[in-house]
C-alpha cells in the first residue's frame, strides 16, 4: 500500500484544528450569550409598578402619620441632619467607628420607628418588575420621595424567591430562608419552601425579602452563618469575611434598626463578618435580623444625600429599596 501523500496529512490535520477551534468558539459564543441574557439583558415582567400595585393591593397604604385636624393638632414633621419625625413614624441616623489602622469599621444605624406598618414601604428600579433592571438606591429613592432608603435584596439577579411588596405578590418560587414583614408590625424569619406568597398574603405579608441569611434569631446570634450560601448560580460573590454589608434588625412591633456596613477601604473600614455583624444587632437589642445585599450595593440614603460611603468608590446600582416617604 502507498504511504498517504503528505499533503493530504496536514491538510486532514488543519480540518480537525479548524472543527475543533470553531466548535470551542461556538461554545464559548453560546455560553456568554447566555450569561448576557441571564445576567445583563433587562427582562421586563411588569412595565408600571405604580400601576400594577394600585390595582392589586389589598390594603389602603398609611404613611404612620396623625393626620387629624380640627380641635387637635395637625402633624408636625420635623427634619434634622440626622433625624426625621412625621406622627407617629421617626428615623434616627447615627454613625459608629470602632477600631484603628486597617482594623478601623465605620457604619451606620438607622433607628426607624414606624407609625403604621406600611410607612416601610419598597420601590423597584425605574417603576419596572422583573430581572436586571437597576438603578442607584438614591435614583429610586428620590424618585418616590424618599426621606430614608436602603438598598434591598437584589431580587432581580435571580429568577427564584418569595418577592412581595406593598401587599402585591410579583413572584412565587420559594427557594431559600426569608423575611417578612406584616402589616400588624410583626416581622418573622420564614422557609420559603413551607408556605406559599398567596398564604403569606392570607395572613397579611406586606413585604418579603429573599436574600439572608438570617444572622439573629431570638435574641442570639445564628450559628454557622459563616458557612451559609445564600446562592451558587453564576457571578455571586462570597458573603464571607470582611465585607460591606446591609442588613435589618427587629427589636419589637414597628420598632426596626438598619445597618450598613462601609468595607474594603482600608484605614477608613474594612467591613465586618457576617457574626460581627450579628453581634451589632444584638448590643442594639434586636431579637432579629437578616442580611440583605452587601459588597458594592451597601447604600443608605437620607434626605438627599448617600450617608455611607460605597466600596465602588460610588454607588452601585440595585433593583430595588425599602424606604419611608417624606
Amino acid at each position: 500500500m502507498e504511504p498517504t501523500p503528505r499533503r493530504k496529512r496536514r491538510t486532514r490535520r488543519r480540518n480537525v484544528i479548524i472543527a475543533s477551534a470553531l466548535t470551542t468558539t461556538l461554545t464559548l459564543s453560546g455560553a456568554a450569550a447566555w450569561a448576557a441574557d441571564r445576567y445583563l439583558v433587562q427582562h421586563v415582567e411588569i412595565d408600571d409598578v405604580a400601576a400594577y400595585e394600585a390595582e392589586n393591593s389589598p390594603v389602603a397604604v398609611d404613611d404612620g402619620a396623625d393626620d387629624t385636624v380640627g380641635d387637635e393638632a395637625t402633624t408636625e414633621t420635623v427634619l434634622t441632619d440626622t433625624s426625621y419625625t412625621s406622627g407617629e413614624t421617626s428615623v434616627e441616623i447615627s454613625t459608629v467607628v470602632e477600631g484603628s489602622g486597617d482594623s478601623t469599621v465605620t457604619y451606620y444605624v438607622a433607628e426607624v420607628t414606624l407609625g403604621e406598618a406600611t410607612a416601610l414601604r419598597s420601590a423597584f428600579a425605574n417603576n419596572q418588575f422583573g430581572e436586571n433592571i437597576t438603578d442607584l438606591t438614591s435614583s429610586i429613592a428620590e424618585q418616590n420621595d424618599a426621606v430614608f432608603a436602603i438598598n434591598g435584596d437584589y431580587y432581580g439577579f435571580r429568577d427564584t424567591g418569595i418577592v412581595i411588596r406593598n401587599g402585591v405578590v410579583y413572584r412565587d418560587e420559594p427557594a431559600r430562608t426569608g423575611l417578612v414583614f406584616y402589616t400588624d408590625g410583626s416581622v418573622e424569619v420564614y422557609d420559603e419552601t413551607a408556605t406559599s406568597a398567596g398564604e403569606l398574603v392570607a395572613a397579611g405579608a406586606w413585604n418579603t425579602l429573599s436574600f439572608g441569611p438570617a444572622i439573629v434569631e431570638d435574641g442570639a446570634v445564628v450559628d454557622g452563618i459563616e458557612d451559609v450560601e445564600v446562592d451558587t448560580n453564576f457571578g455571586n460573590h462570597s458573603i464571607q469575611g470582611d465585607q460591606p454589608r446591609t442588613a435589618v434588625g427587629v427589636i419589637d412591633d414597628n420598632h426596626l434598626v438598619f445597618i450598613v456596613v462601609d468595607g474594603r477601604q482600608s484605614g477608613y473600614s474594612e467591613g465586618v463578618t457576617l457574626t460581627e455583624l450579628a453581634d451589632i444587632f444584638v448590643d442594639l437589642g434586636a431579637t432579629t435580623a437578616y442580611n440583605l445585599d452587601g459588597g458594592g450595593s451597601s447604600t443608605m440614603f437620607f434626605d438627599g444625600e448617600v450617608v455611607n460611603s460605597p466600596s465602588n468608590g460610588g454607588e452601585r446600582a440595585t433593583s430595588d429599596i425599602l424606604y419611608i416617604a417624606g
